[in-house]
């Protein structure tokens, strides 16, 4: 069994040589191999002249992938997975603030018999107001609407068996909803506590503005988990939805109009509900459409609605075609 290590960086010159000795230190006693992908993300200090050293000096076990520019930590992990070679894969931020040394604590747990275990800053050495708040904040509404209920989405450091990460790609700020992708797909996700260090060198590069790209990010996820394989129930229900309102509407006018003898016409309400009516009608012909759509990516890429763990006395050789 190969464990690839996937690390992105971004102006972290300062922290990568007690990094990279601190990940030798775990991972060369693990009896399996392994490997470190090193994604340089754009850095613009000495972070790649770093890393060129590492895997001249260790080219068994170090790679480096070089991004053009900045595309950000979704991308550069992305970039990482889609290089990597093992069967496991544990993600690592390269501040040194999580601790290489827990991997071990990871993959034994991963051992047991789950697809995806999560790393939890039970005692996070960050700002309260500024990075703990938020992150909590956005933790719970995260757990909430997508129902994966962990501690901490924001901790870099998880290890995952390959197979729960095919099937998606990763856009904006994605990689924190990795774990809920796999628990579409039936991964079984643990969650153990793991160090956390104060940032030592360099400056973090997220603030409050990242809590509002995960929070629009998280409306796609949910549209994508709830409603990508069957999208008339969101737009048809919505639809639905104004109809019947419209038609309340129009009911209140015409007892109005029959016991009262007010005119239909001196209502805004006569209006809103033709709109109503109007943009139910709409919302449901968009929820067909999408329909078709939908069949049509599923059908034309020969994509399957479902996901097989394990086929037991059976061949599976025609699923796993399917699914590669």
């Amino acid at each position: 069994m190969k464990l690839s290590l996937i690390v992105p960086v971004y102006n972290e010159e300062e922290s990568l040589q007690l990094l990279f000795e601190a990940i030798r230190q775990a991972l060369d006693p693990l009896p399996h191999t392994w490997e470190v992908i090193f994604v340089d993300d754009g850095s613009q200090d000495g972070s790649l002249a770093a890393l060129k050293v590492f895997a001249q000096k260790d080219s068994a076990h170090v790679r480096v992938i070089v991004l053009r520019r900045n595309f950000g930590q979704t991308a550069a992990i992305a970039a990482g997975i889609d290089h990597a070679q093992g069967e496991i894969i544990v993600l690592l931020d390269a501040d040194m603030q999580n601790d290489p040394a827990d991997i071990p604590m990871l993959l034994a747990k991963l051992g047991e018999g789950y697809d995806v275990v999560s790393g939890y800053r039970k005692d996070r050495k960050d700002t309260f107001t500024t990075r703990i708040l938020p992150s909590r904040i956005a933790n719970w509404l995260i757990s909430v609407v997508t129902g994966v209920r962990l501690h901490d989405y924001g901790c870099t450091l998880k290890a995952y068996h390959r197979d729960v990460l095919s099937g998606f790609r990763l856009y904006g700020e994605m990689h924190r909803f990795i774990p809920v992708y796999a628990h579409a797909a039936g991964a079984r996700i643990a969650e153990v506590p793991v160090r956390h260090h104060p940032r030592k060198y360099g400056k973090a590069n997220y603030g409050l503005g990242r809590t509002v790209k995960v929070l629009l990010d998280l409306f796609t996820v949910k549209f994508l988990l709830s409603y990508a394989a069957k999208p008339i129930y969101l737009f048809g229900g919505t639809g639905i939805g104004l109809m019947f309102i419209s038609t309340l509407a129009l009911l209140v006018l015409m007892i109005r109009r029959v016991f009262f003898n007010i005119s239909v016409l001196a209502s805004p309400f006569f209006q809103m509900s033709v709109m109503f009516f109007i943009l139910g009608f709409q919302s449901i012909l968009m929820g067909l459409i999408a329909e078709l759509l939908v069949r049509t990516y599923h059908e034309s890429q020969q994509k399957p609605t479902y996901t097989v763990r394990e086929v037991i006395n059976g061949d599976s050789s025609a699923n796993k075609d399917r699914l590669s």
